[in-house]
């Protein structure tokens, strides 16, 4: 489906990523594009440049009230159903959890038929592999589950439901879906609600406090963290093709330690503080893992896409963007 001249839905609009989505299709010649959000994780104060856009609409509503859905889908041509709990909040009140991330988003897809909405783009995540054994990681690999805790198996199965749903209204109704894996998101407008993605605006937030941040276990710990323009331009370029009915990693490639994320961060800010290490017991943890490979060969091979944002640079953009807050 072509960006230009099109009108499109991003549901959890003010977001992290749904506002990165948002200015990604202005700068791709979009007609519309409605920002559909609750208001439940966020405010519209980062994203006031972007409202300032008369070819954005903002509509306060929530998927899980279907009717909401009915009246913003006039005439729209894509969604980017990225409106979903994470862990941390999933944690705190799964009953709604499983509400937004299942019920929720198949009121998106239902919406969509009865639209006559072309295609709709899923944020889904890394969570659907659970905590998968050592390895290349590619899109082929099993929910793997035993020894995580309730609150991250739930999300990750959330995430599964989400695109085997997709794929129902792919193959039964003819809404084209497609389902994006990402790994650990962060960037300019970083929240305080992702569990890994937490550890880059924690230990900068310590550092710039003279206190020495936290660092779990032995710090060798690693997480494929993947910048949120990436992330954008995955949703678009998902939108653009004529895939449908697929699932795809949207990661780097390439593992980074705690250890290292704390070097990264100390070295832009110039800190010499070190950081401590503990057990950190009972806080809501996902896998843990020393090594971690993530194949992006299918969306490469299928769509196009590629990351191009390293680590050091997207936390750099992301640090200078926290300065210029104040």
């Amino acid at each position: 489906m072509q960006i230009k001249g099109g009108r499109f839905m991003v549901t959890g609009g003010i977001s992290l990523i749904g506002s990165h989505v948002t200015e990604h299709l202005l700068e791709a010649g979009a007609e519309e594009v409605i920002l559909f959000d609750n208001y439940s994780l966020g405010t519209t104060d980062m994203i006031a440049h972007i409202l300032k856009d008369p070819k954005v609409r903002l509509v306060r509503g929530d998927i899980t009230r279907i009717n909401e859905l009915y009246d913003a889908l006039d005439g729209v041509d894509g969604i980017f159903a990225i409106a979903g709990f994470l862990t941390l909040p999933f944690a705190a009140n799964p009953a709604l959890g499983l509400t937004v991330n299942a019920l929720g988003h198949v009121n998106v897809l239902e919406a969509a038929r009865y639209r006559g909405v072309k295609k709709v783009v899923f944020s889904s995540s890394v969570a659907a592999y659970g905590d998968p054994e050592p390895g290349l990681i590619d899109e082929a690999r099993p929910f793997q589950f035993d020894g995580l805790s309730p609150p991250v198996v739930l999300y990750g199965a959330t995430k599964i439901i989400g695109e085997q749903l997709g794929r129902l209204y792919s193959a039964r109704h003819g809404v084209q879906s497609v389902s994006l894996r990402y790994s650990t998101v962060y960037g300019e407008r970083q929240h305080y609600r992702g569990v890994n993605a937490l550890y880059i605006i924690d230990t900068y937030d310590k550092l710039m406090a003279g206190e020495r941040p936290v660092i779990p276990g032995d710090g060798s710990e690693v997480h494929d963290y993947i910048h949120v323009a990436d992330v954008a331009r995955a949703n678009l370029m998902a939108m653009d093709s004529e895939v449908t009915g697929e699932s795809f990693n949207v990661a780097t490639g390439t593992a980074t330690s705690l250890n290292r994320l704390f070097e990264i961060v100390a070295g832009i800010v110039g800190s010499d503080l070190t950081p401590e290490y503990s057990a950190k017991g009972g806080a809501v943890r996902t896998a843990v893992a020393s090594s971690l490979d993530f194949s992006v060969e299918k969306i490469e091979r299928m769509i196009g896409w590629t990351p191009t944002v390293s680590i050091e640079d997207g936390i750099e953009r992301l640090i200078r963007w926290r300065q210029s807050q104040g």
